[in-house]
């Protein structure tokens, strides 16, 4: 019985392990379909996130039933409560990659991009997905090291934020307040995603050391 019990909660790591890559692929798309107004990949992205949720729901399902049966105390007992938390995480990215697809798909088939500001959202896209493949790592590892490393390397889509802002307030922009809206919402979905990404880090700390305070790593 215990050792079927071990197994549940490696399974359900290794669940979590292959959330992450799927948000992390839907944002790739996601962001492709932005910078391309490849309003066929907006869709795949769109209908893709069913199966996000329904994981979502196998795996907190999953850990109701662990927590019913089992009653798990101390590290085991972290381990599930921490699962439920991290499917969370996971579940809120994907639906930040849908919105940046959907506003693609909204603007199609114009892109919602203007060339001022195309190189910073490639490469939030760039940061994003790093940051989401370092996620399951730091998951399928419970890499605590990772995890710090993961939260100084958000610092970069950090500073994209910021970039975007310059180029919006600047006297050179000419694309109006519609496209201002769009590039300002576009931004705080990158900025959101990187900032689960490091929720999801923190909840692994926790997780493997007890603390949650990421400097005490």
């Amino acid at each position: 019985m215990r050792e079927h019990y071990r197994e549940e909660l490696e399974d359900i790591n290794h669940c979590l392990v292959e959330m992450a890559n799927s948000v992390g692929s839907a944002m790739n798309k996601a962001t492709t379909a932005l910078l391309d107004a490849d309003v066929a990949l907006a869709d795949l992205v769109i209908a893709g996130d069913e199966h996000i949720d329904a994981v979502r729901e196998s795996i907190e399902e999953r850990c109701f039933t662990l927590l019913a049966r089992q009653q798990p105390v101390a590290t085991d007992l972290r381990t599930v409560t921490t699962a439920m938390r991290i499917v969370g995480d996971l579940e809120r990215m994907g639906d930040l990659a849908v919105h940046v697809a959907k506003l693609a798909r909204m603007r199609f088939p114009e892109s919602a991009v203007p060339a001022e500001v195309r190189p910073i959202f490639l490469e939030a896209g760039h940061v994003a997905q790093s940051l989401v493949t370092q996620v399951g790592a730091v998951i399928a590892k419970l890499d605590v090291e990772g995890a710090a490393q993961l939260e100084k390397d958000d610092d970069l889509m950090d500073q994209l934020h910021r970039q975007l802002f310059t180029e919006l307030l600047s006297p050179g922009w000419t694309h109006g307040m519609e496209s201002a809206i769009d590039i300002t919402l576009l931004g705080r979905y990158y900025e959101r995603f990187a900032d689960h990404a490091v929720s999801v880090a923190r909840r692994v700390v926790f997780l493997v050391t007890g603390e949650r305070d990421m400097q005490a790593v």
